[in-house]
């Protein structure tokens, strides 16, 4: 049975959160001599906290209450305040299953909890359900888990999330920053079901606001409550909630753009296959490609030489570097750069 007060740092739950000038006035209208603001320049107030305009927008978007939503600044933050949140340093610790992305175990180390690392099984890159229930123990309080997963690309099946969610005293966190390119649906409408799913999505992927650091969560109201009263009262700036208000006044231009992303990977992948040096191509649902080749470290510099800049993932899985899919004309770039090498 899951207990959301058991896994919360004690400091946390007895924390007087920092009170700004818009927590205790948050109207629009009025003369403002509250906050210390200049009362000169474009951008001279300060934005609203709560993000109530974008959680609005989201909330219609996404069919989700807005009790269910914070708004961070990229998911990076989110990851950060999740370990701020639930983990006691030098105490507990979280689960991660490499190869999956760099920042969960980065977190780790900033906020001095424990990692625990169960490997994805080799070739499917799926979870090993067992090996992950088996690593629990009184001081794990979470689960991150990468869907699809970066840097391979993959869906996780839900049959295993499923089961780590029904068996975990703890906060599961699926990060689903690739989600909107995916064959399979998001698992926000599971949010009803389990109170320890925490969703992250993000506008920096498929929204293409990369450079607006917008992230989102999605959970049950009670951790969405704890994610307000740990944050920077002014977390994600009046540019870039505006950004992301933008972006979802324009729908079409969104699905218009995933969609060319979309057929430009299916051109690359079949491009891809041409190519001798491809030794292999795994599965994506994402808007990248993991592929083996025969010398990862110098085609990857090959290709550093001819402009055309990819990731290098041979540290993480052999002979692998990752490709993101571009314009038509980068991508174009890209395969006649692989063919001459």
């Amino acid at each position: 049975m899951f207990n959301l007060e058991s896994i919360i740092r004690k400091n946390i739950l007895s924390l007087k959160p920092y009170s700004s000038a818009r927590d205790e006035f948050s109207g629009k209208d009025g003369i403002f001599l509250d906050a210390n603001e200049n009362p000169y320049g474009p951008l001279n107030r300060y934005p609203d906290p709560y993000q109530r305009t974008l959680k609005q927008k989201l909330s219609e978007y996404k069919k989700v209450s807005v009790e269910n939503i914070f708004i961070g600044n990229g998911s990076d933050e989110v990851i950060d305040l999740t370990y701020r949140i639930f983990c006691e340093p030098r105490k507990d610790s979280a689960i991660i299953c490499p190869p999956t992305y760099g920042m969960y175990e980065v977190s780790a180390n900033i906020n001095d909890a424990i990692l625990q690392k169960v490997n994805l099984f080799p070739e499917t890159f799926q979870l090993d359900t067992s090996n992950i229930l088996s690593a629990i123990n009184k001081n794990s309080k979470l689960i991150f888990i990468c869907c699809p997963n970066n840097p391979t690309g993959n869906g996780v099946k839900w049959e295993d999330i499923k089961k780590i969610l029904e068996s975990f005293n703890g906060i599961v966190v699926v990060d689903e920053a690739y989600i909107d390119f995916a064959s399979y649906k998001s698992l926000i409408t599971q949010l009803p079901n389990y109170q320890n799913l925490l969703i992250m999505q993000t506008f920096s992927k498929a929204w293409g606001l990369a450079g607006a650091r917008v992230g989102i969560a999605y959970a049950d109201a009670k951790i969405i409550a704890l994610f307000n009263k740990v944050k920077p009262p002014y977390n994600v700036s009046e540019l870039n909630q505006q950004a992301a208000i933008n972006a979802l006044n324009n729908i079409s231009n969104f699905e218009r753009n995933k969609q060319v992303i979309l057929n430009e990977k299916a051109l690359i992948i079949n491009k891809l296959k041409e190519l001798y040096k491809v030794k292999r191509i795994y599965f994506s649902e994402a808007n990248f490609l993991l592929i083996e080749v025969d010398n990862a470290d110098k085609i990857y510099t090959d290709l550093v030489n001819k402009k055309v800049i990819t990731r290098n993932r041979n540290s993480v899985v052999k002979n692998c570097i990752r490709i993101t899919v571009g314009s038509p004309q980068e991508n174009q770039k890209l395969i006649e750069a692989l063919k001459q090498l």
